[in-house]
């Protein structure tokens, strides 16, 4: 038997779980505020050109629109200035084997749940390593906080002074980069803290992720499903030309009795 095939046996035999780590798509999910001097990111909008009338008897469909980071979404290394010249590094240019990669989940939901400006620190990343073994080359780190489980205006947790959600500092992105991992994910709006404009450098998950040829994953959902090593992420965006980002349907592939 192939290893395709024990896979393939393996998911119908269910000794593999398929587990969704994507948002619902629609336009009351939320999108990234930046201050107003500044281009702003549009929600998802859908519009119906037919629904089995006269526009058209036998078929429905619809017209979509959206920014390219909305939703569970990508992010490419041509996001950020600091990946401008990445090679590869639009969506439409990064290689198809790089999109699918082993998964490492750091728990951090019971600090951001006290905390909604929790910090993943260097002290944090060693700790689990300590508990996990070090985290293999080519990983994507997960950043769980369940801030997933939130809705509505306590997602964006917005207040006079911006956005306040859970992030990595600066430190630590640098410490998952020198790790050379495939890329990083978060369940708030953005990869970085919502206070992430007042680190040194601003933005930091952005600016040493894109600026090393890593990708970001944001939005996710589900984190609470898989176990701390063992899951394989399944994270393909679409193929824009030029693209920056994506929307996209994020896949963990889990042994059974990990759940």
């Amino acid at each position: 038997m192939t290893v395709l095939n024990e896979l393939a046996h393996a998911l119908t035999s269910g000794a593999v779980e398929v587990v969704d780590l994507t948002h619902r798509l629609d336009p009351d999910f939320p999108v990234i505020v930046l201050p107003p001097e500044f281009g702003q990111c549009a929600r998802f909008r859908m519009e119906e050109v037919s629904a089995y009338d006269h526009r058209g008897p036998a078929w429905k469909w619809h017209h979509i629109s959206m920014n390219e980071h909305t939703g569970t979404h990508f992010d490419a290394p041509v996001h950020w200035v600091s990946g401008r010249d990445i090679p590869h590094g639009h969506v439409d240019e990064i290689p198809p084997d790089a999109l699918i990669g082993p998964v490492v989940v750091i728990d951090c939901s019971e600090g951001a749940a006290r905390d909604d400006d929790f910090e993943l620190t260097p002290e944090i990343i060693e700790a689990w390593e300590a508990q996990h073994g070090p985290i293999p080359a080519g990983s994507w780190v997960l950043m769980r906080t369940d801030w997933s489980k939130r809705t509505g205006a306590d997602y964006l947790n917005m207040r006079e002074d911006g956005a306040h959600s859970p992030g990595p500092t600066p430190e630590a992105v640098q410490a998952l980069v020198a790790r050379d991992i495939r890329g990083f994910g978060t369940e708030t709006v953005g990869t970085d803290a919502g206070q992430g404009s007042h680190y040194d450098p601003p933005f930091p998950a952005h600016f040493y992720l894109h600026g090393a040829g890593k990708y970001g994953l944001q939005c996710l959902a589900n984190l609470d499903r898989l176990p701390p090593t063992g899951a394989m992420l399944i994270a393909p965006p679409l193929k824009i030309k030029g693209g920056t980002g994506s929307p996209l349907r994020v896949l963990a592939l889990i042994p059974k009795e990990a759940t």
